[in-house]
Formats: structure tokens, C-alpha cells, sequence
């Protein structure tokens, strides 16, 4: 079941950040293609012209980190749906009602 819980919660957060941050990070490739020249764009001042290899290798890291997230999510859920880890717990590792076969706490005492 956790297998499951963090494969979803890792595939939410890898189209989040894909959908928070792509829009910065897809036009490297347009700029770099249409016009051969590449501009870093900031608030504070006007475009200032820069290398398109640093943006489309900005880019490149961008959407590896955001497929491993994803990469990794799917994995989890195969391992979670496929896999039995939950339910391999050796008798003397359980915790709870009827996991401690040896414990004499629940017996009434002979006085």
C-alpha cells in the first residue's frame, strides 16, 4: 500500500512541477530553432542575448528531473501493485492484537 501512495504522490508532484515550471523551459528550443539566437528575459532589465547551448541544457536537466519523478512514481506503482512486501512480515516482527504469540499479559495470574 505505501508503494502505491508514493508512487501516485510522485507522479502528482512530477506534472505539477511540468506544469508550474515547463513554461519557462520550453522556449529554449523555440528560440534556438526559429531564430538562432537565445535571450534570458528578467524583470529588472531587458533581454540580454546569451548561449542557446546553457538554455537548452537548462532545459534538458529540467524535464530529467521531472521524468525520474514520474519514472520513479511508475516504478513505485508496479512494485506496489506487484509486489507483496506488506504482507511478508515475520511472525515475530508483527506489532498489534495476536502478533506476540509469547506474551503471557493477556492470561489471568495464578495467585
Amino acid at each position: 500500500m505505501r508503494f502505491t501512495l508514493i508512487g501516485v504522490i510522485l507522479i502528482f508532484i512530477g506534472f505539477g512541477v511540468l506544469g508550474v515550471f515547463g513554461q519557462d523551459y520550453q522556449a529554449a528550443t523555440f528560440e534556438a530553432d526559429e531564430f538562432g539566437t537565445c535571450y534570458e528575459y528578467s524583470d529588472e532589465a531587458p533581454p540580454k542575448e546569451i548561449n542557446c547551448s546553457y538554455k537548452i541544457f537548462d532545459q534538458t536537466i529540467f524535464f530529467g528531473v521531472v521524468l525520474s519523478l514520474i519514472a520513479g512514481g511508475v516504478i513505485s506503482l508496479i512494485k506496489g501493485v506487484k509486489g507483496n512486501w506488506d504482507n511478508k512480515v515475520k511472525p515475530e516482527d508483527m506489532v498489534g492484537p495476536g502478533g506476540n504469540q509469547n506474551d503471557d499479559s493477556d492470561k489471568p495470574k495464578d495467585n
